[in-house]
């Protein structure tokens, strides 16, 4: 990807040393000065005669006017994210919405309900939270804010109120939008790079998510098969005393080999990994070939609305004036769509660059460290 030449490129003048070379990457500046701050923590979990599920504490901390305190705290469980992010699809069909971790995240890693589970989609959890607090529209959503200060009892009466566009047609809505797809006659060229863009990058970051787990997994046998080896050096050397001391010494460096590793694995699940994983999620969002990829999805309705209006008025002159004031109202929600997802597009493109480079950045880091150890 011609976009990442510019990572590769360090001046000639300075050392080429490992060190030197991930100490060349300039990031863009940090976010700008946040008002709204989000922590998922706590899980709790709680049985019931029907059901058993994880709870998790919110606690957000504001100085946004539209809040009527600085500090709130309620918890939530997985059904009530699944609900928000429904309410976002429905009222910002044309933005990237944050992916939620799946029912059953990482699956065939970790058992559901264990403490590795529970942490892993605790972070998942505040990463999406955090991902809309930090977009500069989906933050003022006002389910959103309900979502972060409404207490249990307020929350499922605010719920009752009747199931999202979203979660009504859901299926309707991409069905047509699966229909439209291939009848789409003017896509703007812009849309059509965008999705091929994202075929390749879907591809791409399905590579090495597959590769990222078989690392970690073939870090950790290793790992497993090392531990056995410092106590049964240990265990020798009590039998063997003219080699005792240079046994110790290699139970020792096993030991040592050991706490590295284990600190290598533990960079690797808690920062590469779900990074990976979680662009994984966002390739299925934004393809317009995947039954996930709603923004587009809609954007491509709305252009299907228009160019099928456009071929009626061809085939109607009777009606021409109510067909015009249609394709006029239907050319501005395109135009509307269309500026909406291209600037989130944008947005969403470069915090993507940002978070591969800081992450593979950090492996490498961790890699030196490894080594030197």
């Amino acid at each position: 990807d011609t976009s990442l030449t510019e990572v590769n490129s360090f001046s000639p003048s300075v050392p080429i040393s490992p060190s030197s070379m991930i100490n060349q990457y300039k990031f863009e500046d940090g976010p700008e000065l946040r008002d709204l701050f989000i922590t998922v923590d706590d899980p709790e979990s709680h049985v019931t005669a029907i059901e058993t599920f994880i709870t998790y504490r919110v606690v957000t901390k504001t100085t946004r006017g539209e809040f009527d305190s600085s500090e709130y705290e309620v918890r939530r469980r997985y059904q009530d994210f699944l609900w928000l992010k429904s309410k976002l699809e429905e009222a910002h069909p044309t933005l990237i919405i944050p992916p939620l971790p799946e029912k059953f995240i990482m699956k065939g890693m970790v058992e559901r309900f264990s403490d590795e589970f529970i942490d892993t989609r605790r972070k998942a959890l505040h990463k999406f939270l955090n991902r809309i607090a930090d977009h500069p529209t989906l933050t003022f959503n006002e389910d959103f804010k309900i979502f972060l200060t409404a207490q249990a009892w307020e929350l499922s009466s605010h719920k009752k109120q009747g199931p999202g566009l979203l979660s009504r047609m859901g299926q309707t809505v991409r069905a047509v939008a699966s229909s439209v797809r291939g009848a789409v006659k003017n896509r703007p060229e812009m849309f059509t790079e965008m999705n091929n863009y994202m075929e390749t990058f879907s591809q791409k970051i399905n590579l090495l998510d597959k590769i990222a787990h078989r690392i970690y997994k073939e870090e950790r046998d290793y790992f497993n098969e090392m531990k056995e080896y410092g106590p049964i050096h240990t265990l020798w050397s009590a039998s063997e005393e003219d080699i005792a001391d240079s046994l110790k010494g290699i139970a020792s460096c096993i030991e040592r080999c050991c706490r590295a590793t284990e600190k290598r694995m533990a960079g690797l699940s808690e920062h590469l990994l779900p990074i990976l994983h979680e662009y994984v999620l966002y390739s299925e969002i934004l393809m317009v070939s995947s039954p996930e990829g709603l923004s587009m999805a809609q954007r491509d309705q709305i252009q299907g609305e228009l160019d099928s209006k456009v071929d009626a008025l061809a085939n109607k002159k009777t009606e021409k004036d109510l067909f015009s004031e249609e394709i006029g109202k239907l050319e501005d929600k395109v135009e509307r769509a269309n500026n909406a997802l291209k600037a989130d597009w944008d947005r969403w493109k470069q915090n993507m660059q940002w978070d591969m480079r800081s992450t593979f950045t950090n492996v490498a880091e961790n890699n030196l460290r490894y080594y030197e150890e």
